[in-house]
């Protein structure tokens, strides 16, 4: 998995990147990136995102563990990362942060059949519209919920329930992107218990409400750039 590590100080600056958070920006050199902020280098709904997570850290000092996030990569297809932030504290007062990001290749079929998850993948996909729990993956895998725990996060770096979460915002892109039905209607096929609830948890692992999804995928369409 690409790691993607950065450093800030207390008024949200980039003091230290490493190559892969770099080339994340799109800028080809460290140079181009210290100094500068989110809002500088990131679309606006991002950089917003990445900067309330950075104030949260910065002002309670409490670190912010595995956030899962649908980003944008370079070349523009969309990834899930998983990332850790953890404030930087001199003489008692939080100077800054460092946050490391992991990105979460969808490891291959063979992957998926070694580490005995395949009934729970095949589970997910075929009752994705239902209340899944835990224990239902679990018993899926013939597992424990704390072995189906540790062989989630072994294959796939996620907890079940970011597993799921995951699952359900994948198949609502696809839908949004794909078809030109009713947002409560993709809710209610993704297993979200109602379109409000969709539209928050869609928002906050993208940056975007579903219907800004939904036209940003139209206009690149439109534009030929998909």
């Amino acid at each position: 998995m690409d790691v993607l590590f950065c450093a800030k100080d207390a008024q949200h600056r980039y003091v230290a990147v490493n190559g892969a958070f770099v080339r994340r920006t799109g800028r080809r050199s460290r140079r181009e990136v210290l100094g500068a902020r989110a809002t500088d280098l990131f679309p606006a709904p991002l950089a917003e995102r990445y900067e309330a997570q950075d104030r949260r850290v910065v002002h309670t000092g409490r670190p912010l563990h595995d956030e899962l996030e649908l980003i944008l990569r370079p070349d523009g297809s969309e990834g899930w990362y998983v990332t850790t932030k953890l404030p930087v504290i001199r003489g008692g007062q939080v100077s800054g942060l460092v946050s490391i990001s992991r990105d979460l290749h969808r490891p291959s079929e063979d992957q998926v059949e070694i580490s005995s998850l395949s009934r729970v993948v095949d589970l997910v996909r075929r009752r994705l519209d239902e209340p899944l729990r835990i224990s239902d993956l679990a018993a899926a895998a013939g597992c424990s919920p704390g072995q189906l725990t540790r062989r989630l996060r072994r294959v796939f770096g996620l907890s079940p329930t970011q597993f799921l979460l995951r699952a359900r915002v994948d198949r609502a892109t696809t839908l949004l992107a794909g078809t030109d039905r009713p947002i409560a209607e993709v809710a209610a096929e993704c297993g979200f218990y109602d379109q409000a609830a969709f539209t928050r948890q869609f928002a906050r692992l993208t940056g975007r409400t579903p219907a800004q999804y939904r036209a940003r995928h139209t206009a690149l369409v439109g534009r030929g750039e998909r």
